[in-house]
């Protein structure tokens, strides 16, 4: 009986109504099977016994037919309302977990759900981690209405740039993540170097300010074999480099830039343009 059960509610989604019709009308003729089942052991013998009113064929059809008029209907009508108390369970369930896995601002996937994309790349992709440039002077100059209005505008920049195969999520606060997959490497780079372009060729309205920002990224490649927690270190030491080396720029960890920064860095050289205490944060983070 519960094999059967299982089996029944393996056919189909009881996120759709239809499957709590199905799943109602099986548990029906379940319901008149085994009644038929119970009849046909139960009456011969009381029949043997004489305590039947009236003949064995008659008692059988009498007992068949209310099998099918109350068993089954009853049975029925009980597999409805607990299928539609599945069905409800089912739909809140699948939104609780929607809502859990969303950036609630942006609508892009959060830092948990884009873990666990990332932990599923099967081939070669890149992972590019982005971050917006001196978004706190947005913030402190415009106000956080603005500051949030520029997030949904460059989740929304993301979102078209970037198709179903790629992975796109906000991080947390200004930061966001992509996962890149098809293509060459070359293509790949291509394209997260294009949209930081098509971000810093024009102002984005963003509550009712024509706000011109750019955004900074770093670029690790995927690849198997390769932990995808070194990946995403490699990938934000690129982002911090890119960052210390003027922002509004993309630098992949291939270029080779850490290991000229370190000899900057150790020789008290520094490079132009970049702050004392960037100089440092490079340093402390390994790059």
């Amino acid at each position: 009986m519960e094999n059967w059960i299982s089996l029944q509610a393996e056919l189909g989604s009881f996120e759709h109504r239809k499957t709590v019709y199905t799943f109602a009308l099986k548990m029906s003729f379940l319901a008149v099977i085994l009644s038929g089942f119970i009849i046909v052991v139960t009456l011969p013998p009381l029949n043997f016994m004489g305590v039947l009113p009236i003949t064995l064929g008659h008692a059988m059809t009498f007992a068949i037919i209310l099998s099918w008029l109350i068993g089954g209907m009853v049975s029925g009508v009980l597999s409805l309302v607990a299928g539609f108390a599945i069905h409800d369970l089912t739909v809140s369930r699948a939104k609780f977990e929607k809502l859990s896995r969303t950036d609630t601002l942006s609508g892009l996937l959060n830092r948990r759900a884009f873990t666990d994309a990332l932990e599923r790349v099967d081939g070669d992709a890149c992972l590019a981690i982005f971050d917006v440039d001196r978004f706190k002077a947005i913030n402190d100059r415009f106000g956080h209405g603005c500051g949030d209005a520029v997030i949904t505008a460059v989740s929304g920049i993301f979102s078209a740039a970037f198709d179903g195969a790629s992975v796109v999520a906000r991080l947390g606060g200004e930061e966001f993540g992509v996962v890149v997959q098809g293509g060459t490497p070359e293509e790949r780079v291509a394209r997260i170097e294009g949209v930081r372009a098509q971000i810093a060729a024009r102002p984005i309205l963003a509550d009712g300010h024509d706000v011109t920002i750019t955004i900074s990224g770093g670029i690790a490649d995927l690849h198997e074999g390769r932990d995808k927690e070194a990946v995403y270190a490699s990938a934000d030491k690129a982002l911090y480099l890119a960052k210390a080396l003027g922002r509004n720029r993309v630098v992949h960890e291939r270029e080779g830039l850490n290991h000229a920064w370190h000899g900057l860095v150790e020789n008290g050289l520094g490079v132009q343009g970049v702050a004392p205490e960037e100089a440092g944060l490079l340093q402390a983070s390994g790059i």
